[in-house]
């Protein structure tokens, strides 16, 4: 089977510095050196597209772009890349997203994804009009999930739930295909939306000992319910000819991290709600010293960016080790990202994604006449 990767849009702005943000902190100054424009972000989504990534995620918070405009837009310049649209139970109708699911799905030839986000800050998410706690978010979604996927099955839905009331629900036209749900989460509840409503469980970018505990947790609650789930991660990367080329290239990324800025983030995400977000903190402890957590594998993103915070580093051939380290624990999708946007998909698709096809890991999902991607480039 071929490993599955998709690629980022940057909606609060890129840089060829870290652009920090998310988990109810703000999008750094950095963002501003390459605005989220509709063209810019078409730029990347076609770089992304002729590489070979299926799809493209984008974030959802007060610190970015709103995904499912940004992504209609971008979708009309391009043809076959997938959005991976972000977007948070209980903002919208369940009812209206599973309408609104259905349009994109007519309009773009089937080209969305769906990133359940239930909202990891309360005051971010009040600032939304959302007063639930942590745990009744998590309630919310499930009985939002149950709703949708009724819905996109052509049911009308009678539901009375604890948070969501529906009558005399049903969609006119469902969506063909039907969307997959993506989702991550580490706490209890999390893990158990995952098993009973969701189609592929993504996990942040933790070593991989961590990582395999969380698969082996998710496929034994799945299991439970009588259901299969996928596995993705969720990383950045720095991809060179040579290791000593990507490691410059993430101390470059360090130095430019002003200290206060990393003082202010820091304590922004330790106040965090969010189980995933304190086992990123845990993974750096807020020091600039040890980042290299497993082999290639740095923690340095996440001194100034909330959510994922890790990025494998190194050669091309390194990366696609540690890649097929992951895939060997259960991972068969990579969600991955790089500063800046543009310029480092082409890093990683013309000298990691060769390698892995060359070993029989991966295929061009869009089967060019003529691929390049397809051969191991020459490197000096």
């Amino acid at each position: 089977m071929s490993l599955t990767f998709h690629w980022f849009l940057p909606t609060n702005g890129d840089s060829r510095h870290v652009v920090g943000g998310g988990h109810g902190t703000p999008a750094t100054a950095f963002g501003r050196n390459r605005p989220p424009t509709v063209a810019y972000l078409s730029q990347i989504a076609r770089a992304a597209e002729d590489l070979g990534f299926v799809g493209a995620l984008t974030p959802t918070g007060a610190w970015c772009e709103d995904a499912w405009l940004t992504t209609a837009m971008v979708s009309q310049h391009t043809e076959r890349l997938k959005f991976l649209v972000a977007f948070r139970p209980g903002f919208v109708s369940p009812t209206l997203a599973a309408q609104m699911a259905s349009t994109f799905q007519r309009q773009t030839g089937g080209r969305l994804l769906l990133n359940v986000v239930t909202g990891g800050e309360s005051h971010e998410q009040r600032a939304y009009g959302d007063f639930l706690d942590k745990d009744a978010r998590y309630r919310r979604t499930g009985e939002f999930l149950q709703i949708v996927r009724d819905l996109w099955e052509g049911k009308t839905v009678e539901l009375s739930g604890e948070h969501l009331q529906v009558e005399d629900a049903r969609l006119a036209r469902v969506p063909d295909p039907v969307p997959e749900v993506y989702f991550g989460g580490s706490s209890p509840i999390a893990g158990e939306i995952a098993a009973r409503h969701v189609d592929v469980y993504l996990t942040w970018g933790e070593p991989p000992a961590q990582v395999a505990e969380k698969i082996a947790w998710v496929r034994g609650l799945a299991a439970k319910e009588g259901r299969t789930v996928r596995f993705g991660i969720r990383l950045h990367v720095i991809t060179r000819d040579t290791a000593e080329q990507a490691w410059t290239e993430a101390h470059k990324l360090l130095d430019g991290f002003d200290p206060d800025t990393v003082k202010s983030v820091q304590a922004g995400l330790a106040r965090s709600e969010s189980e995933g977000q304190r086992r990123m903190l845990a993974l750096h402890g807020g020091s600039r010293e040890d980042l290299e957590i497993h082999p290639n594998l740095w923690a340095g993103i996440g001194l100034v960016r909330g959510g994922a915070g890790t990025a494998l580093v190194g050669s091309h051939d390194e990366v696609a080790e540690r890649i097929k380290e992951y895939h060997a624990l259960g991972i068969e999708e990579f969600v991955l990202s790089g500063y800046p946007h543009l310029e480092e998909a082409y890093w990683f698709g013309e000298g990691v994604l060769p390698r892995l096809a060359a070993q029989g890991l991966w295929q061009h999902p869009f089967a060019p006449t003529s691929a390049p991607a397809a051969q191991v480039p020459f490197t000096s």
